[in-house]
């Protein structure tokens, strides 16, 4: 027990680091996209991301199997139509409420669950859907009781697809190696962006150079260094644990919004914020850390 409890640690540590970078992103994104269209921005740093994996993974390609290709194409259709929506929300709203919302993938997790192994959420879960409608109702407001905009509901759905990325990775690493799934799911995204870009957003043209720093950036470290750390330590701790720490990006990419970009945060944008946060602790914890069989808790889900 003592190994893997080790392991899950270091795991959910890496994972922290993950979040923090994340976390950033938001930042970058919001600053280029004056200088890229939103699709042509995934696709140049997911093909950034591709070609560094390739160099990375390029053993583990040369032995590629269909299961690692049907993998690969599932989990990276997530992951695009995650970064698109988020991409494009981000456009319409601040890169803080932004972030924020995307964290509410943590509660969408154990509902997804439910539809498709028919494994009902316990309370905890229902309870967390309750509070997490109340933050984001108060979150996406600012000083007054209003509707939803348009950012708030691409972030949200964004949420969604990211919600079921967590989900397909946990599946499809069991069966695949990590570099090579990351590799794959990178490639896979690269292509439909830029198919989708040509559709939508007409043909390719290069950033201005600012906009070409900040694709690498995000290309080298939002993306290749995080998504490898990612889909490698979710091969030691769960789904869960992985969904509650990478939901903290929400507050470093709301600090780093705050700080570096000056954006606004009323009171009742915190209060929102806090709501969301206690939601995505009830969620994935149920409060075992405060139980006197918080040990058992933890075995079992080494277990």
């Amino acid at each position: 027990m003592e190994k893997g409890s080790s392991k899950m640690i270091a795991a959910d540590l890496a994972l922290l680091i993950v979040a923090v970078i994340w976390g950033t992103g938001f930042i970058v994104t919001k600053n280029i996209l004056s200088g890229v269209t939103p699709l042509y921005m995934v696709a140049f740093r997911f093909a950034v991301a591709t070609l560094i994996m390739f160099f990375i993974s390029f053993n583990k390609i040369k032995s590629i199997q269909l299961q690692d290709l049907k993998g690969g194409l599932i989990v990276g259709f997530m992951l695009f139509m995650g970064f698109a929506t988020q991409t494009i929300g981000i456009q319409f709203t601040t890169a803080g409420k932004s972030a924020f919302l995307t964290g509410t993938n943590v509660v969408m997790v154990p509902f997804i669950v439910w539809f498709i192994y028919k494994k009902r959420p316990d309370i905890y879960a229902i309870i967390a859907a309750v509070l997490c409608f109340i933050g984001v109702s108060l979150l996406t407001t600012g000083e007054k009781i209003g509707s939803l905009g348009a950012g708030d509901l691409w972030a949200l759905s964004c949420a969604l697809f990211f919600a079921l990325h967590i989900i397909t990775t946990s599946i499809f690493v069991k069966k695949t190696s990590p570099a090579l799934l990351t590799f794959l799911q990178f490639a896979f995204v690269t292509v439909f962006a830029f198919i989708t870009a040509l559709a939508v957003e007409g043909p390719i043209y290069t950033p201005d150079s600012n906009a070409l720093m900040g694709v690498l950036y995000l290309g080298v470290f939002s993306t290749c260094v995080a998504f490898l750390i990612q889909t490698t330590a979710q091969k030691y701790t769960t789904a869960t644990h992985a969904a509650i720490i990478l939901s903290m990006e929400s507050m470093f990419g709301t600090l780093f919004g705050i700080v570096l970009l000056s954006e606004p945060f009323t009171l009742l944008m915190g209060i929102g914020c806090g709501v969301i946060l206690i939601a995505i602790i009830t969620a994935e914890t149920g409060w075992s850390f405060l139980k006197k069989d918080n040990r058992k808790v933890v075995a079992d889900e080494i277990a």
